[in-house]
């Protein structure tokens, strides 16, 4: 039986048994991973800025989860005003799309740094890095002001519930927001498949322990391509199928199915947080290591 806002309870427990722990643990293993990137590492590199950036922007969508909780777990309507909920939805998929660029220039970065390790100097840079992470901020919220998420009822408000119903006749930006992932899938993936070549070759001769750091946290690096696919695909998919449905592509028979779809899967999205949080402390930890 769905609630006031028409979400199934299965669904409304679903939601709860993912977003408590993905909150907890993943601001956890994030704030331990920012720690050492502040205090543990040496030498600031073109990696840790990136993963320094992809940090803050993880943070900032876990922060918005508690209220995401509330406002899908309570009767009542939405208490905090329409200016907090514009605020936190669009805090919420602006620092998604921003891990997902973010994502990208991981992956682009160790790529050219193993692919091209004699042009990486002259490519690749913590100023450059930085300059790129400032684009990606300015990108994302630059872009995200001309497509507001308009709340779905005037008269009673449920924040984080549903799009307007101009948000989903909006072809333009379905399309680029399928767009975005597409292209970073097939960035990542091709990366990550160049990398594991390289490194496989590597592994056939005989290299110093720092390269053997390298390749250690490159090989965890690579998580990133199941990470990424596993958190962002399903919703993309969904994404693009109740577009459809809601545009009379598809018979409206599958409207509730996929209506619940797509909650389901942008909840397993969020997990992307604490999974990239894990990774990276993982990753800072072997950086550590190696430098001693």
């Amino acid at each position: 039986m769905p609630n006031s806002t028409g979400i199934e309870e299965s669904v409304q427990l679903f939601q709860f048994i993912i977003y408590i722990p993905t909150f907890i643990f993943g601001l956890l293993f994030n704030m331990f991973a920012l720690w050492m990137l502040l205090f543990r590492i040496r030498k600031w590199m073109e990696t840790t800025t990136y993963m320094a950036a992809l940090i803050i922007f993880d943070s900032l969508l876990l922060v918005t989860l508690p209220f995401k909780i509330k406002a899908y777990h309570v009767e009542d309507m939405w208490t905090l005003g329409s200016g907090v909920c514009r605020f936190l939805e669009s805090l919420y998929f602006v620092n998604m799309y921003g891990s997902i660029f973010i994502s990208v220039c991981i992956c682009m970065d160790r790529y050219i740094a193993i692919q091209f390790p004699f042009y990486s100097k002259l490519l690749r840079s913590p100023k450059k890095a930085t300059a790129v992470c400032i684009l990606v901020c300015i990108f994302v919220w630059g872009a995200s002001s001309g497509f507001i998420f308009h709340l779905r009822e005037r008269n009673k408000l449920h924040c984080f519930y549903g799009f307007s119903a101009a948000t989903w006749m909006n072809v333009k930006l379905v399309i680029i927001l399928e767009t975005i992932f597409l292209l970073s899938a097939v960035i990542i993936t091709f990366c990550t498949a160049h990398i594991l070549l390289t490194l496989k070759k590597k592994s056939q001769s005989n290299f110093d322990y720092s390269s053997r750091g390298q390749e250690k946290s490159s090989k965890i690096l690579l998580a990133n391509l199941p990470t990424f696919l596993f958190s962002f695909g399903p919703f993309h998919l969904s994404l693009l199928l109740y577009f459809l449905v809601k545009n009379n592509f598809i018979s409206q028979v599958y409207k509730q199915d996929l209506r619940i779809f797509i909650q389901v899967s942008l909840c397993i999205a969020n997990t992307n947080c604490f999974l990239d949080g894990v990774c990276y402390y993982c990753v800072l930890k072997e950086f550590v290591r190696s430098n001693r």
